[in-house]
């Protein structure tokens, strides 16, 4: 008879810690760093989205650090960002 309470308990318990760890999730997701679009970084095939011709989604970018294929990096890290064919721009470049 007191196993019972003991096993509505634990349930208890491990749900509100479950419950506990999902309200917690929101406020780990705020702390994700901001990010910014550094155009002419990515290699062939690897940008986050669309920026011009050439380019109609993630991911279909033609040629290594194509100018106008822009990929999600943290803020302030783009322009220091060095590939072979240059640094990084916050705008499209002509590559």
């Amino acid at each position: 008879m007191i196993a019972q309470p003991l096993t509505r308990l634990a349930r208890i318990a491990l749900a509100a810690g479950a419950a506990a760890g999902l309200a917690a999730s929101p406020a780990a997701a705020q702390k994700k760093p901001a990010m910014e679009k550094c155009y002419g970084v990515a290699k062939a095939g690897e940008n986050d989205c669309a920026a011009g011709p050439g380019t109609s989604c993630a991911g279909t970018s033609t040629r290594d650090y194509q100018g106008n294929a822009w990929k999600l990096v943290p803020k302030g890290t783009c322009e220091k960002t060095a590939t072979p064919k240059g640094k990084g721009s916050l705008t499209p470049v002509t590559r």
